[in-house]
């Protein structure tokens, strides 16, 4: 079977085999529900909160602060509408660049009365904070969600500057940390937010499991009713080998983060100083970037287009957000930028793991050079 060489591990990972070891027994002779009284039962229980502490111990939380989820989409879900049920309406202020789970999210919340502040990027793809701390200076919002890293261009955004300044005002601020998860130290403490989400399957556990990690005095509505599991936030008998799995992802995580961020830049730099030697506009190269990603152009080479050139030839690298492909429409986060449309439909994503050989990266660079100087021969005989 043609596999091409995956470059798109922001939209999800390989599962670790040390991960799918732990995750086994609980596919198979481990079966029992967590809320049963019973062996079964208390085996389950057991990994649940053993992968309840993993999680927390990644990310410098305290183990009840700890809710699983499905993943990402449904923990940002659950911070935001389960914080806006608990107040009366106002203002939610998001970044300009967060990924459609909270955009959309907020844009529900308008339809119940709450009034949406967009906080804007700089020119190089991050937070803009103080135009930020400025904007919600005046408008007071009540709720305030800022992810970590973007998805796209792999920027950090300076959350814990931006808490700081909004906490004192008594706004509830939130922050997306799947994709800094695995590739930059957290600290939930140091962050000073009073909600997190994590996801497994961006750090080689499985699709299927998240989190979030929301600070007890914090007050949330559920999303889901039921038996009352994760402290009633989040009912339904858990899904108990994909949460063991991200308990062990995030165990890796903790223990090879150096590691991993360090193999990462050396893989990196190189891609980097491959693309601008091959004329490629990087986006947020000023910026201070998770050490894997690259969001890139060729001015005139429509992104789609290379996607599917260099899957064919075999890399597998995305035009953008996996969770929004099929929107035809320009990076929002590119516009955002200032980014004119036209060079953001030429925007690709490689986005790196934590083993990634110089000889892959000049392999890709190779290909890359040659799909590109076609793509351009034919443009130029359209013409």
């Amino acid at each position: 079977m043609f596999a091409p060489t995956y470059l798109d591990h922001n939209a999800t990972t390989p599962i670790d085999a040390r991960v799918f070891d732990a995750m086994l027994p609980y596919l198979r002779e481990r079966f029992g529900n967590p809320s049963s009284r019973h062996e079964y039962g208390r085996q389950t229980r057991d990994a649940i909160e053993r992968a309840r502490y993993q999680v927390a111990e990644a990310v410098g939380a305290h183990p009840t602060e700890v809710i699983f989820t499905s993943g990402g989409s449904e923990a940002n879900n659950l911070f935001l509408k389960g914080a806006a049920a608990r107040m009366e309406a106002g203002v939610l202020a998001i970044g300009a660049s967060e990924h459609p789970c909270v955009t959309r999210a907020a844009q529900q919340l308008v339809g119940q009365g709450w009034q949406l502040q967009t906080l804007p990027l700089d020119a190089e793809g991050a937070l803009d904070v103080a135009a930020a701390a400025s904007l919600c200076e005046q408008a007071r919002p009540k709720l305030v969600s800022v992810m970590l890293a973007n998805n796209e261009t792999g920027v950090l955004n300076a959350v814990a500057g931006l808490a700081q300044q909004v906490r004192s005002r008594g706004a509830w601020v939130h922050t997306d940390a799947v994709q800094a998860l695995g590739k930059y130290p957290i600290d939930f403490r140091v962050l000073g937010v009073h909600g997190m989400t994590l996801s497994a399957h961006k750090i080689h556990g499985p699709v299927g499991a998240g989190a979030l990690v929301v600070d007890k005095r914090v007050d949330l509505s559920p999303l889901v009713a039921g038996g009352g599991q994760e402290r009633g936030l989040r009912s339904g008998t858990e899904n108990v080998a994909a949460i063991v799995g991200f308990g062990q992802a995030c165990e890796l995580v903790k223990s090879e983060l150096q590691q991993r961020i360090s193999g990462m830049q050396l893989a990196h730099a190189e891609l980097e100083r491959g693309l601008l030697g091959l004329g490629a506009k990087i986006f947020g190269a000023g910026a201070l970037r998770l050490p894997n990603t690259s969001y890139l152009a060729f001015a005139g080479i429509d992104g789609e287009t290379l996607v599917g050139r260099l899957d064919r030839a075999g890399f597998a690298v995305a035009s953008g957000a996996a969770c929004s492909s099929a929107n035809p429409e320009p990076s929002r986060t590119l516009l955002a930028m200032g980014v004119v449309p036209e060079l953001a439909r030429c925007a690709i994503r490689v986005s790196l793991g934590p083993e990634m050989s110089r000889e892959t990266i000049e392999r890709f660079l190779s290909v890359l050079q040659q799909t590109v100087n076609e793509l351009r021969q034919l443009t130029a005989l359209a013409v």
